[in-house]
């Protein structure tokens, strides 16, 4: 299985970059993990809408061909643990093989990238940065493999 993330902006913080590594590094026993980071736009050069549209842009051009699409955002489904694990875990037996996950930066997820999607994913109402939202996300994910798999990790 690959697994794409998509994220918009760069981790500059030490302690999220420590966070992302460690989890990229136990996904790795189980996925082809790739992380594409597109640069976050200022809303200084032509607006909100315009920053917004150029970020949506690059994250398009970074989903592989293919790839089944998940964006986070506040207003996607909300799924426990398990039920995201059995949602993979259908996907797959369903002949997916390549998912990309797509984390939006300080505007949210462009109009275009949210069309392009095949479903949306929450992690609840709240808004989270999406530095945290990558560390969220990539331990969700490690958490799912090891669900789908009858591991030790969910509690």
């Amino acid at each position: 299985m690959k697994i794409t993330v998509v994220a918009v902006g760069k981790l500059k913080e030490r302690f999220w970059k420590d966070a992302v590594a460690e989890y990229a590094k136990r996904l790795s026993g189980y996925v082809n993990l790739v992380v594409r980071e597109v640069p976050d736009r200022s809303a200084a050069e032509g607006g909100v809408a315009r920053a917004l549209a150029r970020e949506g842009a690059d994250v398009l051009a970074a989903i592989p061909d293919g790839a089944h699409v998940v964006v986070c955002d506040r207003t996607g489904r909300e799924y426990a643990s398990e039920q995201l694990a059995a949602r993979l875990d259908a996907l797959k037996l369903a002949g997916t093989s390549s998912f990309a996950f797509v984390i939006g930066g300080s505007y949210g997820v462009a109009p275009e990238v949210k069309s392009r999607a095949d479903e949306l994913l929450s992690f609840g109402k709240a808004t989270y940065p999406h530095n945290l939202a990558r560390v969220m996300l990539l331990e969700q994910l490690y958490r799912c493999i090891r669900i789908s798999r009858g591991e030790p990790y969910h509690k």
